[in-house]
């Protein structure tokens, strides 16, 4: 049987943590103005083409999420909805709406850095992104600068508590 998983360059761990480490340099950006600190970067080529921190207190927008921002700018950039040839890194395990979009989107690679165990639907509570009865499913590679990821997070709401 013909697998659906988009092929994708093999990237080794240290450039996923480059890429990572821009996913965060965007979830501190969300920090900076009180929202959950979730980064994304899309990459393509070699380059950064779509970037997004979590903004649903400051739009009012609950699909104002990290991954919703950085894939409509990648579709932007490249003129499609479609983002074959792509990497999405995210900060925290997609939720089922961003799941939705990036499999409806076919980015071929989500790499995250820590689990979501209320939302999570990229292994934790689901896999959306490699359920079998879509027409596009996306490798999924966890774990990378996980610490640092879940850090930002629960310092986050450790402050918030604190308050």
């Amino acid at each position: 049987m013909e697998s659906n998983i988009a092929s994708t360059t093999i990237v080794d761990n240290e450039q996923h943590e480059y890429w990572m480490q821009a996913a965060i340099d965007e979830a501190r950006k969300a920090e900076e103005l009180g929202e959950v600190p979730i980064g994304a970067v899309v990459v393509h080529g070699g380059k950064i083409i779509g970037r997004g921190y979590n903004l649903r207190e400051t739009t009012y927008d609950a699909t104002a999420h990290a991954e919703m921002v950085a894939i409509r700018e990648a579709s932007r950039h490249l003129g499609a909805w479609r983002l074959l040839d792509c990497r999405l890194y995210v900060t925290l395990e997609p939720c089922p709406m961003c799941a939705g979009a990036i499999v409806q989107s076919r980015v071929p690679q989500l790499i995250y850095g820590t689990r979501d165990p209320k939302a999570g639907c990229a292994g934790t509570l689901m896999n959306l992104l490699q359920e079998p009865r879509f027409n596009h499913r996306t490798q999924v590679t966890e774990g990378v600068m996980q610490e640092e990821c879940a850090a930002l997070l629960t310092q986050f709401f450790r402050r918030l508590r604190g308050k």
